[in-house]
């Protein structure tokens, strides 16, 4: 495995695309494989290092290769971060031969805010505005074909995570065209790519309602779901393993740890080159 870095600079500010690129056993020469690019959490304020690291852990052990967005938060106002992860996943599709990355096989694995970041990826990339500012001539150079969304921030009206988005908006914030604009419920439809999400019935930062008001979004829209509650956790669990877990009690959930082995059911044959 090697690691690379690779700068991404938007409106001005700088994210940094970490990737850790699985090297190809010596029988298998060529082999092109999947990709996953983790959005940490942490409000839009900053990148949690709990939600980066030990996800990617996980998604190498299943064969992809892994990229970890430290996206630009607070000082750094809608859609900038949108536009980075745009440019991400378009620099990947640039890069995918010396990456050796199958360049249909790009997923986004965000987790609270990044579960935002995410999700607005997967409800914009078609849209002109935002796939012409990220350098790409078509939306789907932007195009995540999967997604897999963590506890995600996704409503600004009543369940919302207000931080967050006071956060992504800065002085746009509670105008009302821009919470609208960034209440992802109220902009899914067709376009949105499949989608693995799940939530924890005893979050009270970022309540479960987040998740079943996209989850009815993406219904109504037919878009592929499936879709987790898991009885028991706090928010925050990233893998909910000792791995990810900071000190205090509730970041170690069994239950929850079943989301790592769902998740890699539901990819399928995106672990397996073509």
């Amino acid at each position: 495995m090697r690691v690379e870095k690779a700068e991404i600079v938007c409106r001005g500010k700088r994210a940094i695309l970490t990737g850790y690129i699985r090297e190809e056993i010596q029988a298998r020469k060529g082999r092109k494989r999947p990709a996953v690019i983790i959005c940490p959490g942490g409000a839009y304020e900053r990148c949690s290092d709990r939600e980066a690291e030990p996800a990617a852990v996980q998604f190498l052990a299943m064969g992809s290769h892994c990229f970890i967005l430290d996206y630009s938060v607070k000082d750094a106002p809608f859609p900038t971060a949108l536009l980075q992860l745009a440019k991400a996943v378009a620099y990947l599709r640039d890069h995918k031969e010396e990456m050796e990355i199958d360049e249909e096989r790009i997923v986004i694995c965000g987790f609270s805010a990044g579960g935002h970041l995410a999700a607005s990826l997967g409800v914009f990339w078609n849209r002109e505005a935002i796939y012409k500012e990220a350098g790409a001539e078509c939306g789907e150079k932007i195009r995540p074909d999967r997604l897999i969304l963590s506890y995600p921030v996704i409503t600004s009206g009543p369940y919302g995570h207000q931080d967050s988005f006071r956060n992504l908006l800065g002085g746009s914030y509670g105008e009302e065209a821009a919470m609208e604009l960034v209440s992802l419920e109220k902009q899914a439809g067709p376009q949105v790519p499949p989608v693995f999400m799940w939530h924890t019935d005893e979050d009270h930062t970022v309540p479960a309602e987040n998740s079943l008001l996209f989850a009815m979004a993406l219904r109504k829209a037919g878009v592929s779901l499936e879709y987790h509650i898991f009885p028991h956790g706090r928010h925050g669990l990233s893998v909910a393993t000792e791995d990810s877990a900071k000190e205090g009690e509730g970041y170690v959930v069994p239950c929850c740890q079943q989301w790592i082995p769902l998740v890699k059911e539901w990819l399928g044959d995106l672990q397996f080159a073509k």
